[in-house]
């Protein structure tokens, strides 16, 4: 079994990380059963930094088993609320603890910012991890009045165990979301990170571990969807299974749920989200907020505002200061500290944004600006504007997750609302405008699980996130979150009733 260290000299952090590459099964650190790996590459270099255990079907079983046995006896209904309240609460003080060294290995193993990675990622994801700590103890039902001769009361009871697939885009912040609802209510998780982005994830089973988690709570499978996901999401014993991923492959896991026990199912899945900027919004801001929509994490959000629509009086306007902006991003090493946009997370990934590129010319759009590879070394691409679209262009209608916008002009309300809702997703969506009863109206108006005004791309551990039509089921983060975790059981007591 592997270790994986290094050392950070970087102008971002100093700094040296060392830990074990297993799988963490039952509170241990193993080998996968076939003894294969996944090669870890930073997507900088494109160059190899380390391997990881490869788990197979068969350590999903066994997974499995020691998670059902932890549930049974160490963990779930035998665990108190407040106990598991002070475990998570000191799993986030941990990571606060080593939160530059997650930093960095975000940035190294994504290619995010270490930046962004330290203000967004980490700070997000210790915030989750404590706010559900909060949660943990008070997890209730409710009495129902019958009649007097009947006490009747719900309990909010565990699931059992759960499978959690996470994606590359946000590898800790992800964790921290499917692990902190979970964990509050008492179950026992099996989770799979992305191959592309395995090292967070690992690292955070030696800070579970320290917390006190009881062994089994936790387990970690690093492997290959159609493997290691296809088994969590077709396993008969495992009684859920979140994912957040693309549309393509949340289908084939809602499928997989329904062949297999029929387990409960929330999918947090893609976007191709509608930023909407009217004549009378605050031209500047929404210049910077429209950058800061798409070009976040180098495009490589679900929730990115990759359609941005704007009213044809300020079209050109805005046309030129969102040029002169998106110029202004550099785009460069993750570890510098002048460094908006770092790489692509992978070759495939950097290939897959490159095709639309090339699509979006093919179909007669106009690179407005970039559309190019960055440097000659690593996945980097160009922030990328496209304008003169048309509705049924792939780099318009399909999610390309990546540095591409496409900026379309329109002329009022109704024009715009007809062109925002003409999309299969309904993740997220944004309106700047100063008129208040223009945006609200807009916002309701807007078929998407959230609704910016005058913002965009802002998450909170305390407010729900989850999309309509083909972008999901269910909610992550909030109260909302933790309904995904509990099965509502019913008591009747009778307290006099006499059967003749």
């Amino acid at each position: 079994m592997s270790t994986f260290t290094y050392e950070f000299d970087t102008p971002s952090f100093k700094g040296k990380t060392s830990f074990n590459t297993g799988l963490y099964i039952n509170g241990k650190w193993v080998e996968g059963s076939d003894q294969t790996y996944i090669d870890v590459v930073n997507p900088s270099t494109g160059k190899t930094i380390t391997k990881v255990s490869e788990a197979t079907p068969k350590d999903v079983d066994i997974a499995v088993g020691a998670a059902k046995t932890a549930f049974a006896t160490t963990w779930g209904l035998n665990t108190p609320g407040a106990a598991r309240a002070k475990l998570l609460a000191k799993l986030a003080q941990i990571m606060e603890d080593h939160q530059q060294e997650l930093a960095a290995l975000e940035a190294l193993d994504n290619g995010k910012t270490f930046n962004w990675a330290m203000d967004v990622d980490t700070t997000f994801a210790i915030d989750t991890i404590r706010y559900y700590s909060g949660w943990a103890d008070k997890i209730h039902g409710q009495v129902q009045e019958t009649d007097e001769r009947k006490l009747t009361y719900t309990r909010h009871e565990p699931l059992g165990v759960v499978g959690q697939i996470i994606p590359w885009n946000f590898p800790l912040l992800m964790m921290s979301w499917k692990i902190g609802p979970a964990l509050a209510t008492g179950n026992c998780v099996i989770l799979k990170p992305s191959e592309f982005t395995p090292l967070t994830a690992i690292r955070m089973c030696e800070f579970i571990h320290e917390a006190g988690f009881p062994p089994g709570s936790f387990n970690l499978l690093t492997g290959y969807g159609p493997t290691v996901g296809n088994a969590i999401s077709s396993h008969m014993k495992i009684e859920k299974v979140a994912f957040t991923g693309s549309t393509l492959v949340g289908r084939k896991i809602m499928e997989a749920a329904a062949k297999s026990n029929l387990k409960d199912v929330t999918l947090e899945l893609g976007g191709k989200s509608p930023n909407i900027i009217f004549d009378d919004a605050d031209l500047d801001q929404a210049v910077n907020w429209a950058a800061h929509g798409i070009y976040w994490n180098h495009g490589q959000a679900c929730c990115a505002g990759s359609r941005i629509f704007v009213q044809s009086g300020i079209y050109d306007e805005f046309l030129k200061k969102f040029t002169d902006k998106t110029r202004s991003l550099k785009v460069g090493d993750p570890f510098a500290t002048d460094s908006y946009q770092g790489p692509q997370v992978s070759e495939i990934q950097y290939d897959r944004i490159m095709d639309f590129i090339k699509s979006g010319k093919e179909q007669g759009a106009t690179v407005h600006f970039g559309g190019e590879r960055h440097g000659t070394e690593g996945y980097f691409i160009q922030p990328t504007i496209f304008t003169d679209t048309t509705p049924d262009m792939k780099i318009v209608q399909e999610e390309i997750f990546g540095p591409v916008g496409v900026v379309i002009k329109f002329e009022d309300d109704e024009d715009v609302i007809r062109q925002a809702n003409d999309t299969t997703y309904g993740l997220a969506s944004a309106v700047f405008s100063q008129n208040i009863n223009r945006a609200l109206k807009t916002a309701h108006r807007l078929q998407a699980g959230t609704a910016w005004v005058n913002c965009v791309n802002q998450l909170h551990s305390n407010v729900p996130f989850g999309g309509y039509k083909q972008s999901g089921i269910g909610r992550e983060l909030g109260e909302y979150a933790l309904k995904n975790y509990t099965a509502v059981k019913a008591v009747h007591v009778n307290l006099g009733h006499i059967m003749d």
